[in-house]
């Protein structure tokens, strides 16, 4: 059980009417301002045109900003596997919370308990699959943060809301750079990320093992494919 509030307040989404078959994705976000209220104002303003399906504040109090079958403008730009612009088929849940740049905080208890709650029975209505549970850092590593590295993926997996991955104790050796960032970026397309070309190298890799590296190995977010990350990408693809 958690508190909610139904209102539809926030007239920033999309006046088509989408299916229930559309809905495939949660994403996850954070508000990234400095305050409650400010967030609030933003995600209501019809001139800052975006928005979320639900807004989850410090004592978890969850509002519905839009309805689950209207697009809330939020996203951006985005891919994930074949899907481009997840705002189509995704429901946006944005937690306060400060973020990079206005002094990132831990995410507090009653917050990822009411998500937690709030996400089950997301996925119960719409046959939601657990690894469509993303943050938008996965779905635009090139531009996002969110939910950050504090976010704590690891305790929505055992309620399989988002995928993890187990130890495994193995002699999992790193090939050459090359052989190795190949089999990385390899293991990222079967998984889902995009933004790369497994042909040509850019200055977008670092930002996007970043992403990568801030779900599942939180502590250690270098930008570098050392031997666990390569592990991690390679156990979850």
């Amino acid at each position: 059980i958690y508190k909610m509030i139904k209102i539809d307040i926030s007239p920033n989404y999309s006046k088509k009417i989408r299916r229930i078959i559309d809905i495939k994705f949660v994403v996850i976000h954070y508000t990234g301002m400095q305050s409650e209220i400010e967030s609030i104002t933003r995600l209501t303003s019809i001139k800052s045109k975006v928005s979320c399906h639900y807004f989850i504040n410090y004592k978890g109090v969850i509002t519905q900003m839009v309805l689950d079958k209207k697009v809330a403008w939020r996203a951006g730009k985005s891919r994930w596997k074949n899907f481009t612009n997840l705002n189509e088929n995704s429901i946006g849940i944005e937690l306060v919370n400060k973020g990079h740049e206005y002094g990132y905080q831990n995410f507090s208890t009653p917050q990822i308990k009411s998500l937690i709650n709030l996400c089950r029975t997301l996925k119960k209505k719409y046959r939601i699959k657990k690894e469509n549970f993303l943050g938008h850092s996965d779905i635009a590593p090139l531009r996002k943060l969110d939910p950050g590295e504090k976010f704590p993926w690891k305790k929505l997996s055992k309620y399989n809301l988002g995928v993890w991955y187990k130890d495994i104790k193995d002699n999992f050796n790193l090939i050459d750079k090359k052989k190795t960032e190949n089999l990385f970026f390899k293991n990222l397309y079967i998984i889902g990320y995009r933004y790369f070309n497994m042909k040509k190298k850019s200055k977008n890799e670092k930002l996007i093992i970043k992403a990568f590296q801030r779900r599942y190995s939180p502590q250690n977010v270098t930008g570098k494919i050392d031997k666990k990350t390569l592990k991690i990408s390679h156990f979850l693809a």
